[in-house]
C-alpha cells in the first residue's frame, strides 16, 4: 500500500473511532498518521482531531509561550500534533514579532496575563546582532568586542527580568552562524583571539556568555540552535525567498526539525519522559538469532555490521548514565541469551546492567506488565525497543501508554533513533539519577532478603533503617523538583512544581519545604520524599506530601508525617490538615490519612480535605527506624 493510501485510511478510520466513541483507538490511529506522514497538512488533521479527544484521554497539559523576531506561524501546528501524539496537550501563544523585549519587561504584557508553563526565546542574529550579521567587515575591533558585549548584556537582561516575573520554564535559543562569513576564509583564520573577534569567534563568545547567563538562573535552559542548523546543513535550513517575502527564514523542509527540538525540550518539561526503556534482543541489541545462529553467529563487535549494534549499546549505556533504567523483553531460550550477555566478546552491555528481565516465550505485553510491576513503575514509565513492527504494534494495541520507539530498517540509524528520542531527554541530573541502576539492584537484594522473615515488623528491624529530614538546600533543589514531576503513586496532591516554584517556597516565612533521605543496610536510598507545608493563625495545611515508589511500604510516610506533625505543634498549630486529590495513579496513598488517625472535614469534585488535631492526637514515630533531623544549608 502506498504512503499516501496509508495515510488515507488511517485518517478515516480515525475519524470513524471518533464518530463511535473510541477515543483511545482513534488517538493511536492519529499517533500512526503522524508518524508515517509529518507534514503541515497533517499536522492540522493531528490537531484538529485531538482537540476533539482532549477531555477523553489522559494528556498532559502544558502551556507554552514563544516570543519571537522571527515568523514560526508553519512550525506550530507541527509541534502541537508531535505534542499531542506525544501525550501532550499543547496550548501555543506567539508573541508579536519582534516585540520580545516589551513583552518581557512589561509585567502586564500579554506574556505574563497568559500565564505559561514554559517559554520559548527564539531570536535570530541577524536581528539581536545586525551590525555582526551584516556589517562585520566594516566594524572596527573595538565596535565589534562593544557589539558582543551589547547582545550578551541584553540577554542578561531580559532573563534576569523574566526569572524576576515569572516562575515558568525558559528556553532561550543560540545564535546561529553564517553560512558564509563576512571575511570568507580569512574568518577561520581569526578565530577568537586576544587580538580580536572573527565574525564566526564574535557569535561564538556571545554564545559561550549565554551558557554562563542560563547556567545562573533556576529552570532556565539553552536550546543549541547554532548546533541544529549545523546538523541539518546551514545552506538548506534557510529559504533567503521566504525571508525576503514573508520573514520566514527557516525552509519549509526543515521546520520539523525545529518542531521536535522544541518537542524535546516540552517532553521533560511536562512529565512525559520515560524512566525504562525495555529492549528486545534477536536484532536489537544484536544482529541474528541467538537460538539459531549461536553466540559465535550473532553480529556485535568493532567491525560492520555488528558496529551498529555496538553503537546502539553506548547509547543505552549513555541513557543509564542519566538514570533511565535498562530492561530486557525477548522472546527467546534464557540459558543462550544469557550466555551472549554474559559472554560475548562484542557485547558493552551486560545482563548485571539490567534492572529486570523477562526472556521467555510469553506475550510481550504480559512482560511488559510485569517488568513494569517488578520496578515499581507506572506502565506509562515505559519505552519499548524492538526492531520487529508486528511486536510493536500489538504492544501499542494491548498498552497504548508505553512509549514504543520506531526503529528504522537499517541498523546503522538505531542508535541515532534512542538519542533523538524525546522521552529520553534530561534538563537537570541529580545524584539518584546516576545511581538509579545500583539503586534498583540492591532493592533486589532487599526483596530477596525479605523472603526469609515472618513479619514485615522483623524485616524492618533488619534492615536498620535510617532516616534524614532536611529543608530543601541548593544542592537537592534540583531533585525536588524532579519529584514533584515524575512521581505519581504515593502523591496526596500531584501538583508539579519548577525549581524556581520550590525556591520561591522555601523563601517564605509562613513554609517549609523538607526533604527526607533513607539508608537501611543494603546502601542508600538517596532522597526519596518531600513535604511542603504552610501556616495560617493556628493551622498547618499540607500542599504537598509524596515519596518515591522505592520505598512505600517501609512506614518511611509515617516517619516523615510523625516529624510534620510534631513541627507544627512545637509552632503552635492546632491542627494539621491536608487535601488528598485522587488520580488514576495515586490509590496507593489514598488512605494515608486515615490510617494516620486523620478525619474528613470536606469533600468538592476534586479531593477530600482531612484534618487532625494537634491538641489531642500525634502520629508516633515507626520504633525501627533512626531519625536524624538536619538544618542544612537553606537556599
Amino acid at each position: 500500500m502506498s504512503s499516501t493510501l496509508k495515510a488515507r485510511d488511517l485518517r478515516k478510520e480515525a475519524d470513524d473511532l471518533i464518530a463511535s466513541g473510541s477515543a483511545e483507538g482513534a488517538a493511536l490511529r492519529l499517533a500512526e498518521l503522524w508518524r508515517n506522514e509529518r507534514a503541515a497538512g497533517t499536522a492540522a488533521f493531528v490537531v484538529s482531531r485531538y482537540e476533539k479527544l482532549r477531555e477523553q484521554l489522559p494528556l498532559a497539559r502544558y502551556r507554552l509561550a514563544m516570543l519571537r523576531s522571527f515568523t514560526l506561524e508553519p512550525a506550530v501546528p507541527l509541534l502541537r500534533a508531535a505534542a499531542f501524539a506525544s501525550g501532550i496537550d499543547l496550548t501555543v501563544q506567539l508573541g508579536d514579532f519582534n516585540a520580545y523585549p516589551q513583552d518581557i519587561l512589561d509585567e502586564q504584557s500579554s506574556l505574563y496575563r497568559f500565564s505559561p508553563d514554559g517559554v520559548v526565546l527564539a531570536v535570530r542574529t541577524a536581528d539581536v546582532a545586525p551590525d555582526l550579521w551584516n556589517q562585520y567587515a566594516e566594524l572596527s575591533q573595538p565596535a565589534v568586542a562593544e557589539a558582543v558585549e551589547r547582545v550578551s548584556r541584553s540577554f542578561e537582561q531580559w532573563i534576569a527580568a523574566f526569572r524576576k516575573r515569572s516562575s515558568a520554564a525558559l528556553i532561550v535559543h543560540s545564535l546561529e552562524q553564517p553560512a558564509r562569513p563576512s571575511t570568507g576564509l580569512l574568518d577561520a583564520q581569526s578565530g577568537l583571539s586576544e587580538t580580536g573577534f572573527s565574525q564566526s569567534g564574535a557569535i561564538q563568545q556571545i554564545n559561550q556568555d549565554l551558557r554562563k547567563i542560563v547556567a545562573a538562573h533556576r529552570g532556565v535552559y539553552l536550546l543549541d540552535y547554532d548546533a541544529l542548523v549545523a546538523r541539518h546543513g546551514r545552506l538548506r535550513w534557510h529559504d533567503e525567498r521566504k525571508w525576503l517575502t514573508a520573514r520566514m527564514p527557516i525552509a519549509a523542509d526543515q521546520l520539523i526539525h525545529l518542531s521536535r527540538e522544541w518537542l524535546r525540550f516540552a517532553v521533560p518539561l511536562a512529565g512525559k519522559t520515560a524512566k525504562v526503556l525495555v529492549v528486545d534482543l534477536d536484532n536489537t541489541l544484536w544482529g541474528g538469532v541467538i537460538g539459531e545462529d549461536g553466540m559465535a553467529g550473532i553480529q556485535i563487535g568493532a567491525e560492520y555490521p555488528g558496529a551498529a549494534y555496538q553503537a546502539l549499546q553506548r547509547a543505552l549505556l549513555d541513557l543509564a548514565r542519566r538514570g533511565i533504567l535498562l530492561a530486557i523483553c525477548s522472546k527467546n531460550n534464557l540459558d543462550d541469551a544469557l550466555e551472549a550477555l554474559q559472554n560475548h566478546p562484542g557485547m558493552l552491555v551486560r545482563s548485571s546492567q539490567f534492572a529486570a528481565v523477562r526472556i521467555n516465550w510469553h506475550d510481550k505485553a504480559l512482560n511488559l506488565r510485569e517488568i513494569a510491576s517488578e520496578l515499581n513503575v507506572g506502565v506509562d514509565a515505559l519505552a519499548f525497543l524492538d526492531d520487529n513492527p508486528m511486536e510493536r504494534e500489538q504492544v501499542r494495541a494491548a498498552l497504548p501508554q508505553v512509549n514504543v520507539i520506531d526503529l528504522p530498517p537499517d541498523p546503522l540509524d538505531y542508535a541515532a533513533t534512542v538519542r533523538d528520542a524525546p522521552a529520553f531527554q534530561r534538563l537537570v541530573l541529580s545524584d539518584e539519577d546516576q545511581q538509579r541502576t545500583e539503586l534498583y539492584a540492591a532493592q533486589r537484594e532487599r526483596s530477596e532478603a525479605q523472603q526469609s522473615f515472618q513479619s514485615k515488623e522483623d524485616f524492618f528491624r533488619y534492615l536498620e533503617l535510617e532516616a534524614e529530614i532536611a529543608p530543601v538546600e541548593s544542592a537537592t533543589l534540583a531533585r525536588v523538583a524532579q519529584l514533584t514531576q515524575k512521581t505519581n503513586q504515593f502523591n496526596l496532591t500531584t501538583r508539579r512544581r519548577t525549581e524556581q516554584q520550590i525556591a520561591e517556597l522555601a523563601a517564605r516565612a509562613d513554609s517549609q519545604v523538607l526533604t527526607i533521605r533513607l539508608r537501611d543496610r543494603f546502601g542508600d536510598h538517596g532522597l526519596v520524599g518531600i513535604v511542603i507545608t504552610r501556616d495560617e493563625s493556628e493551622a498547618c495545611e499540607i500542599d504537598t506530601f509524596l515519596l518515591s515508589c522505592r520505598v512505600i511500604g517501609r512506614t518511611v510516610e509515617t516517619a516523615f508525617l510523625s516529624h510534620v506533625t510534631n513541627g507544627a505543634a512545637s509552632r503552635g498549630c492546632r491542627q494539621l490538615g491536608g487535601w488528598f486529590l485522587p488520580t488514576k495513579k495515586n490509590a496507593p496513598a489514598r488512605d494515608f490519612y486515615a490510617q494516620h488517625g486523620f478525619q474528613l472535614q470536606k469533600q468538592n469534585g476534586e479531593g477530600g480535605f482531612w484534618t487532625l488535631d494537634l491538641r489531642q492526637q500525634t502520629v508516633a514515630m515507626p520504633e525501627w527506624i533512626r531519625l536524624k533531623t538536619n538544618e542544612g544549608a537553606r537556599l
